[in-house]
């Protein structure tokens, strides 16, 4: 009996242990449970370094979206496909515009040009264009063109036309305007003497390899104020040569005015060449310039 008492119970200091031990558990939850231990007084970390932690948090987030954006590489907008005009904000029918235009043939030398062609906004323009990427021979004109414009403005700020009349200006006063140079201006002196002088205004178009739009802003610059005093030949008793020698009459049609002249005889009224078969009316007001029927 004595053995199975010291098995199987505890001795009085044992109980005791362990009955201390269940009220102390017992205090603790019931100070856990019914004890309110919050405040309101924040500990450990201040309002400055939670901001500033939360600004540097903010900062890589941008810089990881940034870095998640698809990039835009150089690229010639002259082969720009559906898909990359949709990702560069391009419309459907300004994307067609550029396509209509290349199924011609032609290309696009610059970001002008590409908005000339397109109709794409001044914002757009201003956001895809640095990463345009065009052939070398082609940056290499413009960059002449560039370089030939900067030189003639620099001119035309120091030099002071000698006239305002077309028929008087030297070849300075033609480089006076942007676009002009010397080969140009010498170009329309030439012309200028050919045709004795300048009758019409529209007359500067016909000079060779003059530029429409340069040619009308010479125009601006210059009218025609003195009317040349042009020798016109008598279409009745000139050689084929002399006739020949008219700016505006070649070689066939002056083998037509000889077969009509030997078929009436004489000419009564310069007006008469308007009888012969396909005479080019369009030029009639030029050709009489220089013939005259006596």
């Amino acid at each position: 009996m004595k053995y199975l008492k010291s098995h199987f119970w505890y001795t009085k200091s044992q109980r005791n242990g362990i009955l201390f031990l269940l009220l102390l558990i017992i205090g603790l939850q019931t100070l856990y449970i019914f004890v309110d231990f919050s405040s309101d007084e924040t500990t450990g970390v201040s309002d400055q370094t939670l901001v500033a932690f939360e600004q540097q948090v903010d900062s890589l987030k941008s810089i990881e979206l940034e870095r998640r954006k698809p990039k835009t590489y150089p690229f010639n907008p002259n082969y720009i496909t559906d898909y990359k005009g949709f990702q560069l904000g391009l419309s459907l029918k300004e994307i067609d515009r550029l396509h209509a235009f290349r199924n011609t043939k032609k290309f696009v030398n610059s970001a002008k040009e590409f908005q000339q062609v397109t109709q794409v906004s001044d914002a757009l323009l201003h956001k895809i264009a640095p990463y345009f990427k065009f052939p070398d021979w082609v940056t290499k004109q413009r960059s002449k063109e560039l370089s030939f414009l900067r030189k003639q403005e620099s001119l035309n700020n120091e030099y002071i036309i000698t006239t305002s009349d077309i028929n008087q200006a030297t070849s300075q006063d033609f480089q006076s305007v942007a676009g002009v140079g010397e080969t140009l201006s010498e170009r329309i002196l030439k012309y200028r003497k050919r045709l004795q002088g300048f009758s019409f205004a529209s007359q500067l178009y016909e000079v060779w390899k003059l530029n429409p739009k340069i040619a009308a802003q010479i125009l601006l610059k210059f009218k025609i104020s003195s009317h040349p005093n042009i020798k016109k030949i008598n279409v009745n008793t000139a050689s084929f040569k002399e006739v020949l020698s008219n700016p505006y009459v070649d070689y066939e049609l002056c083998k037509k005015i000889f077969a009509y002249r030997d078929e009436v005889a004489e000419l009564q009224s310069i007006e008469e060449l308007k009888n012969i078969a396909k005479f080019p009316l369009d030029k009639y007001e030029r050709i009489i310039l220089y013939l005259e029927a006596k």
